[in-house]
Parts: structure tokens; C-alpha cells; sequence
């Protein structure tokens, strides 16, 4: 069966490049593997968005089973690892990928609009930037002090968790 909408080229194709579709598909199958939220939530939804974009703008595509699945798995842990300036990674993907494709490439116009809505979304969280750790001590999180933070903050960390039960 043909989808109703076409990405406007006339010829009946899909609606949402192959590229960004599979990147979803990798990002709610390793969310919904990790069982770590409920799906359908907000978190849920920052985790599988910032996971998404991950997957789309790191080098190779977005196969978790294929021979090169652990380069991926590894690629990806690195990218979404706590002190990794991923919101600049994104940025700097995201401009040289419409510099190398322009705006034709539906994908990279889906990797944009999932961007904008992780950066305006914002969800009350603990503010896990804010770890204080004594000399001796492991660091702490006062979780009574919950702070706005745009979404992608909250999705980074969960996604990197998924990753890691995977």
C-alpha cells in the first residue's frame, strides 16, 4: 500500500526519508529495550529524540545488528556520555550536513525540526549540572532542587543509559 503524502517529488515515495526513519526506530527500540520510562512520557520522548539525532548525524547509518553494530554502539556511548559537548556536536553536524546537502535532504530538515523542539521544549528536572561532590565524597544530587531545562538535557543522559543496557 502507498503512503497518502508524498516528500514532493510526484513519484508516490515516502513521506519521511528511509535515513531519519531508521534512526528513530534505533532510538525507541533502545529506549523501549532499556524499560527506563514509560513510553509516551515527555522523558520518553527527550530520550528518543536526542537519541534519534545522535544515531542520524554519526558517521555510517543507523544499523545496531549489522557487523560494524559495535563501532556504532560505541560511537554513539561517546557522543551521549556525560561531559561530551553534544549540543555543539549537534550544531556543528547539523550545519556542515546543510552545508555538504543543502535544504533538499528530508531527513536533515526532520534532524532540524527534532533539534528545535528538544532546544524549546522544557521539562522540570533535577538539575544534574549542579553535582557537588566534597573532597572524599562521590558527588551528590539534591534532588529537591529541580530546575527548566530544555529536554535534550534530560534525553541525553537517558539515552546514554539505554545505550548501556543494550
Amino acid at each position: 500500500m502507498r503512503p497518502e503524502s508524498t516528500n514532493g517529488t510526484g513519484g508516490g515515495g515516502l513521506a519521511v526519508p528511509m535515513a531519519w526513519l531508521c534512526a528513530e526506530y534505533v532510538a525507541d527500540e533502545l529506549l523501549r529495550a532499556g524499560g527506563l520510562v514509560e513510553p509516551g512520557s515527555l522523558e520518553y520522548q527527550a530520550g528518543r529524540r536526542t537519541l534519534a539525532l545522535t544515531v542520524y548525524l554519526g558517521d555510517g547509518t543507523g544499523d545496531a545488528t549489522g557487523p560494524d553494530a559495535q563501532d556504532r554502539l560505541d560511537e554513539w556511548l561517546a557522543r551521549t556520555e556525560y561531559g561530551h559537548p553534544w549540543e555543539e556536536w549537534v550544531r556543528e553536524r547539523l550545519a556542515a550536513r546543510r552545508e555538504r546537502d543543502g535544504d533538499e535532504d528530508g531527513g536533515l530538515a526532520l534532524a532540524r525540526e527534532t533539534w528545535q523542539r528538544l532546544e524549546g521544549t522544557h521539562l522540570l528536572a533535577t538539575d544534574l549540572g549542579a553535582l557537588s561532590a566534597g573532597p572524599a565524597a562521590a558527588p551528590a544530587v539534591d534532588e529537591s532542587e529541580a530546575v527548566w531545562l530544555p529536554s535534550w538535557r534530560l534525553g541525553l543522559p537517558l539515552g546514554h543509559l539505554a545505550l548501556r543496557l543494550h
